[in-house]
């Protein structure tokens, strides 16, 4: 697949450029043994440079670390609608539209379109799949409700309560439910898939993260929650240590 930390040549390239350093390595023969002289050196150079190659498993995966800082985002208004310690209502909506952009309409669309329907031709893990999919219908909804709340600058105790219990249940919905995906659905992929269609598959996942937030979309994605954590005073991962 395409994606890396730092840009790569091509695996055609990579061949090409092989066949021409091993023809231009100096074979060297002393006391009968062969050794190439500057090989080693070139291609250790050459994996210093390389980048990382991010799977569509891991890709997903790193996706769900976004969903967990929302979820602290959400954890940190729900405490706060608890206590009636006034919040941001714009980091609110923002996150809850984060939720509706990058997580529901992109990700999840990624796992309904490319993920659980190979789980289900197959036959294995049908019962899981069927649950994750009632969940993001569900997530969805609850989505919705926490958006109209959360665009309000003011709530009466009914509108808090709501939103209160809202957030709430998308957050003890979603916990396990990534959790479960990584551990259980994301590592049986493979099983599912020749190694082509892996790789293919994340050249898909690729061009429609260009497409819908554009390049280093993932990048984005990121700063803008940790833009909203900071907004929050819970950016600092310090004050989540124990003090034990």
């Amino acid at each position: 697949m395409k994606r890396f930390v730092e840009i790569l040549p091509t695996r055609r390239e990579f061949i090409k450029k092989g066949g021409i350093l091993m023809a231009s390595t100096a074979i060297l023969q002393t006391d009968g043994v062969l050794t190439l002289a500057a090989s080693k050196s070139k291609d250790k150079k050459y994996d210093e440079k390389k980048g990382e190659e991010i799977s569509p498993a891991e890709d997903l995966m790193r996706e769900h670390g976004v969903l967990a800082r929302i979820l602290l985002i959400y954890d940190d208004i729900s405490r706060r609608l608890e206590k009636d310690i006034k919040y941001p209502p714009e980091v609110l909506a923002s996150a809850a539209v984060l939720i509706r952009r990058f997580v529901e309409d992109y990700h999840e669309k990624l796992e309904e379109d490319h993920v659980f329907p190979r789980f289900v031709k197959v036959g294995k893990l049908v019962d899981l799949v069927n649950v994750l999919l009632e969940q993001h219908r569900a997530g969805r909804r609850l989505t919705e409700k926490i958006k109209n709340l959360g665009s309000l600058s003011t709530l009466n105790p009914d509108e808090k309560r709501e939103l209160l219990k809202n957030l709430g249940l998308f957050a003890r919905m979603y916990r396990p439910h990534k959790s479960r995906e990584d551990t259980v659905l994301f590592p049986a992929f493979h099983s599912v898939v020749s190694a082509k269609e892996y790789d293919s598959l994340g050249e898909k996942f690729e061009d429609k993260e260009n497409e819908l937030f554009g390049e280093q979309g993932f990048e984005k994605v990121v700063e803008k929650v940790a833009g909203l954590e900071k907004s929050l005073g819970i950016y600092e991962i310090s004050q989540f240590t124990a003090k034990v």
